[in-house]
C-alpha cells in the first residue's frame, strides 16, 4: 500500500524523498524507481520529509515507528506532519498524536478503505481524523490519493468507523465463504448461486470482489487472512469496551483466528473460504 501510495504521488508531481521499509530490498528498489532515498533509520526519513504517511502492520510496529527514545520518526519531527494510515487501536491513534504533539510536530489519521489497485491509481477511500486545520492545510495532497475523502471527527474516531468498516466486511467475507460452501455441499452451480446473489439480497461488495475468488481458490492477497484476524479483534474489543454482545463479530473473530491458527493467514481474506468447504482446509 504504501509503495503504491508513493508512485501514486510522484505521478502526480510531489517529492516524494524518502521511503523506508524494514525489508531494506524493497525500499532500495522503490527509492531506484521513483528517485528518492532509501534511509537505513527512521530519523533519516524526518529529517528528509514535510510530510510522512505511516503504514505498518499493527499497533505495536506503529508505536515502534513512533518511539519515544531511540532511532523514531519522531527524532527532529518539529513542524513535520505525520499521516497514519494503518488500521490500529483508537488508542494507539490517539497515543501516537501525544507523541507527535510533544515533539512539536502534528499527526493525522488516514484511515483507508480500499486495496492495493486502488492506491496506485489514487482511488483510495480515506477517512481522516485529527485537528481539522491540519486535515485542511493536507487536503490538497490527501485529494491526489483519494476518490473520496471524508474528516471524521477528532483523533481516534477515523479508527473507530474504520474498525466497524472492516468488522461489516469480515462477518460479509465469513457469510458468503458460508454460503458458497454450502451450495458447493449442496451440488449447485456456483456461478449460477454467485449469479442470484447477485441480484438478491445477498448482494455486496465482497461477493463482487471476493466470490469468484472463493469458488475458484484463487487467493493471491490483496488483503490477508492474518489482517482480517487482527481487524476483527480490534472491533471485537471495541464491542466488549461498549458492553454490547456481537455474536457475528465474534463468530467472524474466531473463523479468521482459526484460519491464521492453520497457517493460512498469509492468504486473501478470501481463503476463509478454505474453512467453509468439503474437502479443503476444514
Amino acid at each position: 500500500m504504501g509503495a503504491n501510495m508513493a508512485r501514486r504521488l510522484k505521478d502526480c508531481g510531489y517529492a516524494v524523498t524518502a521511503v523506508f521499509d524494514v525489508h531494506t530490498a524493497g525500499a532500495d528498489a522503490l527509492a531506484a524507481e521513483i528517485g528518492a532515498k532509501s534511509p537505513r533509520t527512521l530519523a533519516e526519513v524526518t529529517a528528509a520529509a514535510d510530510v510522512i504517511f505511516t503504514v505498518v502492520t499493527d499497533d505495536a510496529a506503529q508505536l515502534r515507528v513512533f518511539a519515544k527514545t531511540g532511532d523514531s520518526l519522531l527524532v527532529g519531527a518539529r513542524d513535520r506532519t505525520f499521516v497514519n494510515c494503518a488500521t490500529l487501536t483508537p488508542a494507539t491513534h490517539v497515543e501516537v498524536a501525544r507523541r507527535a504533539q510533544a515533539a512539536g510536530a502534528a499527526a493525522l489519521e488516514g484511515c483507508m478503505a480500499s486495496s492495493i489497485p486502488q492506491a496506485r491509481n489514487g482511488s483510495l477511500y480515506l477517512m481522516c481524523g485529527g485537528d481539522r486545520a491540519t486535515f485542511e492545510r493536507l487536503k490538497p495532497l490527501l485529494e491526489k490519493l483519494s476518490s473520496e475523502l471524508r474528516y471524521i471527527g477528532a483523533v481516534g474516531q477515523a479508527a473507530q468507523v474504520k474498525a466497524l468498516v472492516n468488522m461489516v466486511m469480515n462477518v460479509n467475507t465469513c457469510a458468503l465463504a458460508e454460503g458458497l460452501g454450502l451450495g458447493a455441499a449442496l451440488g449447485l452451480d456456483l456461478d449460477l448461486l454467485r449469479a442470484v446473489f447477485a441480484q438478491t439480497g445477498a448482494n455486496s461488495q465482497v461477493l463482487k470482489t471476493d466470490g469468484e475468488d472463493m469458488q475458484n481458490r484463487a487467493h493471491d492477497c490483496y488483503f490477508s487472512g492474518a489482517h482480517a484476524a487482527k481487524d476483527s479483534t480490534i472491533a471485537w474489543t471495541l464491542g466488549v469496551q461498549a458492553g454490547l454482545h456481537l455474536p457475528l463479530a465474534t463468530a467472524t473473530k474466531q473463523q479468521f483466528d482459526r484460519m491464521v491458527a492453520l497457517d493460512l493467514g498469509h492468504l486473501d481474506k478470501s481463503g476463509v473460504a478454505e474453512l467453509t468447504f468439503k474437502g479443503r482446509h476444514a
